[in-house]
């Protein structure tokens, strides 16, 4: 049967069904956008970042204006806004109070036991406030560190917030790792207070919490006292000389408190993420910068006018969480969801619901959760016509075109452009995206956001043909770039500008179409994304070696069609250790206690030896390429 095409319908139809590799906005659609034309504002801020990005931070309230917006005297320690005043958590909350926003919904809350809260951003301001004086009553002030082990929860935004306004750092830590690997980011930041939560729900098992804070505190030792949210009512051990309930620490202070002037440059948090050493590096982001690039990019990249309900799914452990959960839907005054669950209780459809019960308007989500929802089948996103949604966005991985016609098509019904997001904990903000005015393809990055200069290049720092492999990297400056990494400034000039001289290493592979258009490929070092989540190799293979069977390990990511990567293991064991089904259950089970369930071990592979260079260096790539089946390349570093 020869099938007639469909005339294609611009006004009604966002989707060149003759090619699928292709969006195109229909005139209707780009007719309601703010930004109309992608290349004339990439042009425009091409030829002057400088005053494109003073233009993006005169959106927000300054206490005092800056002397200078650029300073690279002592690069690569890059200043913005020198000499400026401010603090996130101002531009966040405060500046909205005695406005039309203070009345607008901030947070809307909900778990997967279905319980729900709501918060305006006045009562936000409240509760932080409250927040505020209850932490300086425990001596809580302006250069201290707090740590957040919290599910996603009102009260990790309350906490994060009120950090700020005192002048302190938070240093947030996601609440699915372990007891050890808390501490060790406890230790690292010097954290002299934990706030965390009794517990939470997940998979319909109660989670606890409160015990893995009480043994990282012991760790620690630094942790002076431990603030404890009430979610789940369950019974916990209780130290009345150190812990104090959240709700007994606020429930009689001030709902008004000041908020700290702090410099442009002043540390606003400090962030852990996995390195290729076993250390986690403390990313550290400021008061001014951070702001600047996270609101410019929510309300262009989403075209966001004011009115928006904003579903980010991740975490606020992870950056995303920080810059798409909490800080950018609260400095562009929008509302934004925070959901604690998995999306797929009590059916698979909980997501789809939820976007149709909350009339989400943005949903951000990752290729992970994509395809797990893709391997329920298309009927369950089929009940639900979802029709407040008008933009979709995808971030954490690259995201393969199969979940990205399925995403478009399913979710977004053949109308919602897709912006494929890539960025890093490091950069703060978004990096490489189309804007929803662009022509897209599935599968690509798109292009640098505007302000931003990013090409791939070879180890010499020469660009690439398009359609070649290499290095991706920034060749500018941005406001919400990374300054340091905490307590160790020489890690973080080696990290960043030392591998090619003169631009920002990302650590990631990429290419370039003939478009422009950008391909991520993957990671150049040894982190695994598993699920979204980056792990450090060494930091899993330490948990291996950590077994009192275990000499040696070399881990790789292998792929996964849900999670993206999961982790493979190939072990050496010491003499008198034999390998068994039993002995694997308990090396993931160590694992899993060093690093928590975020480490997905799929398989542990028992060998003689392992490939290594001359130094001694293990090579995950040839492990990789020998488990893959693929070439396993040049070897000639490898001791025979």
């Amino acid at each position: 049967m020869i099938m007639k095409k469909k005339k294609i319908d611009r006004e009604t139809t966002d989707v060149l069904l003759a090619s699928e590799k292709f969006y195109r906005p229909s005139r209707k659609f780009l007719a309601s956008l703010q930004i109309k034309d992608y290349e004339k504002v990439r042009r425009q801020a091409g030829r002057d970042p400088i005053k494109f990005w003073t233009e993006a931070a005169r959106e927000l309230v300054w206490f005092k204006e800056w002397e200078k917006v650029f300073s690279a005297k002592s690069k690569p320690f890059y200043q913005w806004f020198v000499g400026g005043q401010c603090n996130l958590a101002y531009n966040a909350l405060d500046r909205h109070i005695g406005t039309p926003v203070e009345n607008k919904t901030a947070i809307l809350w909900e778990d997967e036991t279905g319980r729900t809260r709501k918060f305006t951003y006045r009562e936000v301001y409240q509760e932080v406030n409250k927040l505020v004086n209850g932490l300086k009553s425990l001596g809580v002030k302006r250069g201290d560190r707090v740590a957040i082990y919290m599910p996603n929860l009102p009260e990790i935004a309350f906490a994060m917030l009120a950090c700020l306004k005192i002048g302190a750092m938070h240093s947030v830590v996601y609440a699915g790792f372990s007891a050890q690997a808390l501490a060790d980011r406890i230790m690292d930041a010097k954290a002299k207070i934990l706030i965390t939560a009794d517990g939470s729900f997940r998979r319909g098992k109660e989670v606890m919490l409160k015990p893995v804070a009480d043994e990282a505190a012991v760790l620690a030792k630094t942790v002076k006292k431990i603030v404890v949210v009430k979610n789940n009512n369950a019974a916990v051990n209780f130290n009345p000389q150190r812990d104090v309930w959240y709700h007994d620490l606020t429930k009689d202070m001030s709902a008004e408190a000041k908020c700290a002037r702090m410099d442009a440059e002043d540390p606003a948090f400090v962030l852990y993420t996995s390195g290729t050493t076993s250390k986690p590096k403390g990313v550290v982001h400021v008061h001014g910068g951070y702001p600047v690039g996270v609101l410019r990019t929510i309300k262009w990249v989403f075209d966001l006018k004011g009115d928006e309900i904003f579903w980010c799914t991740a975490d606020p452990g992870w950056i995303t969480g920080h810059s798409y959960i909490i800080y950018g839907p609260l400095l562009a005054g929008i509302t934004t969801l925070q959901y604690e669950g998995v999306p797929d209780l009590p059916a698979p459809d909980r997501m789809w619901q939820m976007v149709e019960k909350y009339q989400v308007n943005v949903l951000y989500t990752a290729p992970t959760l994509i395809r797990a929802m893709m391997k329920y089948g298309n009927d369950w996103p089929k009940k639900y016509d979802m029709p407040s949604l008008r933009i979709l966005g995808s971030v954490g991985e690259p995201i393969n075109p199969e979940a990205w016609k399925w995403y478009h098509r399913h979710i977004g019904k053949g109308r919602c452009p897709i912006m494929d997001t890539w960025w890093q904990t490091e950069t703060g903000a978004q990096m490489i995206t189309a804007l929803p005015c662009a022509s897209l393809k599935a599968g690509a990055a798109g292009k640098p956001f505007p302000g931003i200069e990013a090409d791939v290049v070879d180890k010499n720092g020469r660009p690439v043909k398009s359609g070649q492999g290499g290095f991706l990297v920034i060749k500018n400056q941005w406001p919400s770039m990374i300054r340091t990494i905490f307590n160790n400034p020489e890690r973080y000039k080696k990290t960043y500008w030392q591998e090619i001289k003169g631009v920002y290493f990302t650590g990631d592979l990429a290419f370039k179409d003939k478009d422009g258009y950008f391909w991520i490929q993957g990671r150049t070092d040894d982190v695994l994304k598993v699920a979204g989540h980056r792990i450090g190799t060494a930091e899993v293979e330490s948990g291996f070696v950590s077994h009192p069977a275990v000499a040696e390990c070399g881990v790789i990511g292998v792929p996964d069609p849900v999670k993206g990567e999961v982790i493979k293991a190939f072990v050496i064991l010491k003499q008198g250790f034999l390998g068994s089904e039993e002995l694997k259950k308990e090396l993931v089970g160590q694992v899993r206690k060093t690093i928590g369930p975020v480490a997905v071990i799929k398989d542990v592979a028992f060998v003689d030896k392992l490939p290594k260079t001359r130094s001694g260096k293990i090579m995950r790539r040839v492990l990789k390429a020998q488990e893959l089946g693929l070439e396993v390349g040049d070897t000639s570093a490898l001791v025979s």
